[in-house]
């Protein structure tokens, strides 16, 4: 849980301009997250986020080098994958049920150059890719990171 959490917090800060503990906590619990100011206060100083002006407003930011995404990613691509398929060129991902965007977001910091976009539901994530060629491809490295210890 503490994971996708953290993971929707970067997301959310990528989104939004959010300045305040307070703001993020509202952000989550609409997200569906039960947290407090405190659990919020902790993954702020885990993810090592930092305040930096943007747009006039002191906003969370994660700034490169500060946090270790692509492990966190990494962790979330395997907490939260069930199986993937593919139809022609695009490439059907399951996931443990509410954590499609999370495994979405990690399978884009991947960045593939074959997949076009990406849409996630609650347990489903759909992938457009290139070619029936790149998608094979795609499927083959998924494979080699999730089997990964």
């Amino acid at each position: 849980m503490k994971v996708g959490r953290q993971a929707k917090i970067i997301e959310l800060i990528g989104r939004y301009d959010v300045e305040t503990q307070e703001e993020l906590c509202d952000l989550l619990n609409q997200e569906g997250y039960d947290v407090t100011q405190a659990t919020v206060s902790r993954d702020i100083r885990e993810l090592r986020l930092t305040k930096v002006n943007h747009n006039g407003k002191q906003s969370y930011k994660a700034l490169p080098g500060n946090v270790d995404l692509s492990r966190k990613y990494l962790n979330i691509l395997k907490d939260g994958y069930v199986s993937m398929d593919m139809a022609q060129n695009l490439l059907v991902v399951k996931t443990v049920s509410g954590m499609a965007m999370a495994v979405a977001a990690a399978i884009d910091s991947l960045q593939f150059r074959e997949i076009v976009g990406c849409i996630a539901g609650d347990d489903t994530i759909m992938l457009a890719i290139r070619s029936v060629d790149d998608c094979l491809e795609v499927m083959k490295q998924l494979r080699g990171i999730l089997e990964e210890k």
